[in-house]
């Protein structure tokens, strides 16, 4: 059994590209899902992973299960669903940023309920690792989020929580109610700092650090080209930005996620796992799509030791 499990929605991905001579606009197919980002993330620095989800029985499904077997994830706690489809979403790019646009409204994994939670797999993992998006998706699939978290809790499984907030799938009351008690929950809390604002008002990331400690006692706080901060009730320490030739963010938060997570497994304190981590997001960047350009683990190294 995997030591990291990674719970969530997988989506195929549509991700815009400059456009050609001609002026078209053409599109990059890829595969997303923020934990099944993080899962992949994990695996190839070099932790034990695997997934837990539902899929559909169609093309985007069986492009997932050939992805997870290349990558080493484990994909034996993904359910097939002969009668909903796989989530897919688009990628686009301006000068603000990157922005999304998802169609997963009846999706496989939006189906999941508390009664699919595998959780054998969960008692004999070492961490379990769901999100924000993991419960926002659907109310059957947050009541899930909230089992699996219980089952973890009662093995002695630590759990790791990413906020990654998408107002467009809920409420804001709603997402902060349930990412916060779900964070409470947790024993490690990776919000970044957009969404710890939209979740609570606050701007400054030692505030921020403050309201999640009330929480949590070990906060990973993404502040995307300015590093991340790490927290505990102890102390804390800002890790600054990597400065890299970035051209789409889309996955870096994803990838810090399973990066820390996998060095974390590998038994690095917070800080070293967090600087590993700042790393591997760094280099994310540098390629378009949130899995193609996720880093192995001696292209992080190289980043680090060139420091």
């Amino acid at each position: 059994m995997p030591d990291l499990l990674c719970m969530g929605e997988p989506m195929l991905e549509f991700n815009q590209q400059a456009p050609g001579a001609d002026g078209r606009v053409l599109y990059l197919e890829g595969h997303g899902g923020d934990t099944s980002n993080a899962a992949i993330a994990a695996a190839r620095s070099g932790a034990s992973a695997g997934y837990v989800s539902a899929i559909g029985q169609d093309g985007p499904g069986e492009a997932f299960l050939a992805l997870w077997t290349r990558e080493g994830v484990d994909a034996s706690t993904v359910i097939r669903r002969p009668d909903a489809p796989t989530g897919i979403y688009f990628v686009t790019h301006d000068a603000p940023g990157h922005h999304f646009t998802f169609y997963r409204t009846g999706s496989a994994a939006a189906l999941f309920t508390p009664q699919e939670v595998p959780q054998k797999a969960i008692r004999a993992a070492r961490i379990l690792h769901l999100s924000g998006i993991s419960q926002a998706i659907s109310p059957s699939a947050c009541d899930a989020g909230f089992r699996a978290i219980e089952v973890a809790r009662a093995a002695g499984v630590k759990v790791s929580y990413d906020t990654n907030l998408r107002l467009r799938l809920w409420p804001a009351a709603r997402a902060a109610a349930v990412i916060h008690a779900a964070i409470g929950m947790a024993d490690i809390a990776l919000p970044s700092l957009d969404d710890a604002t939209a979740l609570t008002g606050l701007t400054d990331p030692d505030a921020v650090a403050d309201f999640y400690l009330r929480l949590c006692p070990l906060v990973l706080l993404k502040c995307g080209a300015a590093g991340c901060l790490v927290a505990t009730r102890d102390g804390r320490t800002r890790i600054p930005g990597r400065k890299v030739q970035a051209v789409d963010a889309t996955g870096a938060g994803d990838t810090f996620a399973g990066a820390f997570l996998a060095r974390t497994l590998a038994g690095d304190d917070a800080v070293a796992a967090a600087r590993y981590a700042n790393a591997a997001a760094a280099l994310s960047t540098t390629g378009y799509g949130a899995v193609a350009p996720i880093p192995r683990a001696a292209a992080v190294r190289a980043l680090l030791d060139a420091a």
